[in-house]
């Protein structure tokens, strides 16, 4: 993929398009200053969500040139927080990039990523993560990826193999039209099934990963957030079997 003029974005995703990048931060302050500087190299504007952070890690941020910051008062989760910077960026782009605070991605794979999205087509693009084992992922994070790429298939989703990584492009408006209802963590399994529900395509490209063993923060709960994860799908299992999927004829 080549550069833009004056080492702007990529040519390629500067099309006729506009993009714009997401964070949502919760006590990341140890990464999310790497991170949102990394993000506003790419040459897009970066809006960053402090999801009732308490330790600090978001002030100053605003002060990078194309960096805006949002801060929630309290802790609502991710999926709240992505919505807050999806709403804000709207008016400003046509394409919303997201990147975990933690430091797991690297923005420079986000080129690759874009260069994924076929031509004249709006889709939900995965940055599928690679050699997860080898980086070092917890058990947690390999299991629920597994676990999440199934349970979306029986809630006729698709077909995915990385359902939960965070570094993905979101069309916009499309995206805020699906009426997602989860607003934690599950809210990026349950974005993917109602896309495929609205006939919205969804396509994946190899990103690489990185963990830093007990430096890194999560704010995963393997007990409470697999029990969400379950209502969850259960919640769309039932309104696919109940109800049918939205868009599409009962069989």
């Amino acid at each position: 993929m080549t550069r833009g003029a004056q080492g702007g974005p990529p040519a390629e995703a500067t099309r006729a398009d506009r993009f714009a990048v997401v964070v949502p931060v919760y006590n990341h302050g140890r990464t999310a200053r790497e991170v949102v500087r990394a993000a506003a190299a790419l040459g897009w504007p970066v809006w960053v969500v402090d999801d009732g952070s308490t330790d600090g890690g978001s002030d100053g941020l605003e002060a990078a040139p194309g960096v805006r910051v949002l801060r929630h008062p309290v802790n609502r989760g991710k999926g709240a927080a992505l919505l807050s910077g999806f709403r804000a960026a709207a008016g400003h782009a046509d394409w919303v990039i997201t990147l975990d605070a933690d430091g797991q991605h690297d923005p420079q794979d986000v080129p690759g990523l874009t260069a994924a999205i076929p031509a004249g087509q709006r889709p939900i693009a995965i940055g599928q993560r690679q050699r997860m084992a080898a980086e070092g992922a917890p058990w947690t994070s390999r299991f629920g990826r597994g676990f999440s790429n199934f349970w979306i298939r029986m809630a006729a989703g698709p077909r995915v193999r990385d359902s939960q990584s965070g570094l993905r492009i979101y069309p916009l408006p499309e995206v805020l039209a699906l009426g997602v209802r989860a607003r934690r963590y599950q809210f990026e399994v349950e974005v993917l099934v109602r896309a495929a529900w609205a006939g919205l395509p969804v396509v994946e490209a190899p990103v690489s990963v990185r963990y830093f063993g007990s430096e890194r923060v999560s704010h995963f709960r393997p007990f409470v957030d697999f029990c969400r994860n379950a209502g969850t799908f259960g919640r769309l299992i039932t309104r696919r079997v109940l109800l049918g999927v939205p868009g599409r004829p009962r069989h």
